[in-house]
């Protein structure tokens, strides 16, 4: 139950600030979002959505507010998630020991997100950007071991705008019933990281058999 009044006083929180400042509002959310605070990007890209088709978001210069809304969000995921990364680069697992839990930062979930990365590389950046909760964690073992920089803004950006396009489309096609996507997508996150882990172990096995066949040529 306190849970559960936690994320209704946060979705509630994320939909005033949106009613109020539009775009703006949107940017600076999904910014805190990819840096890692507990701002839900579902509430805010589909309820952006739903304003969008609507007509409560408006179309800038000519643009579709739907579109608007895609650039705005995924944007600011990226540079919110560039801003995780330099914590990565620049301050590593001890700074998250010592400064995480009052920002309510996950050790044992950026420890485990810091293992995937050091298995699986690059691709696992983008990859868990579709991925719920450890979407955004990627970042700073991605800083840790100092991935090139041009590399993780282009995953990170691909990822955010393949995840914003569905949440801001789930939006338009529940209209005002968007808010029911929350139960979904806890569903969904388990589905994702058995698709997730399925891909890994595929990458995994063409690897050992693409060297098996390698070792075996004359």
């Amino acid at each position: 139950m306190f849970h559960l009044a936690i994320a209704t006083s946060l979705a509630n929180f994320v939909i005033g600030l949106i009613q109020t400042l539009g775009y703006p509002g949107i940017f600076f959310l999904m910014l805190l979002e990819g840096l890692l605070l507990p701002i839900p990007s579902e509430v805010v890209m589909a309820f952006g959505g739903y304003l969008a088709f609507s007509s409560g978001l408006p179309d800038i210069m000519g643009i579709p507010a739907f579109v608007v809304l895609l650039i705005v969000g995924s944007l600011g995921n990226v540079v919110g998630a560039y801003l995780a990364y330099l914590l990565g680069d620049y301050g590593g697992i001890p700074l998250i020991m010592r400064y995480g839990k009052y920002v309510m930062l996950d050790e044992g979930s950026i420890r485990r997100t810091h293992e995937w990365f050091l298995r699986y590389g690059p691709i696992s950046v983008f990859l868990t950007r579709l991925v719920p909760i450890f979407r955004t964690f990627i970042s700073i073992p991605a800083g840790i071991a100092k991935m090139n920089r041009t590399t993780f803004l282009l995953l990170t950006l691909a990822g955010s705008l393949i995840w914003d396009s569905l949440l801001i489309y789930l939006g338009y096609v529940l209209g005002p019933h968007w808010g029911s996507i929350l139960s979904f997508f806890d569903e969904y996150q388990y589905v994702a990281i058995g698709i997730l882990v399925a891909i890994i172990l595929w990458w995994f096995f063409s690897k050992i058999s693409k060297r098996n066949r390698i070792s075996a040529a004359p």
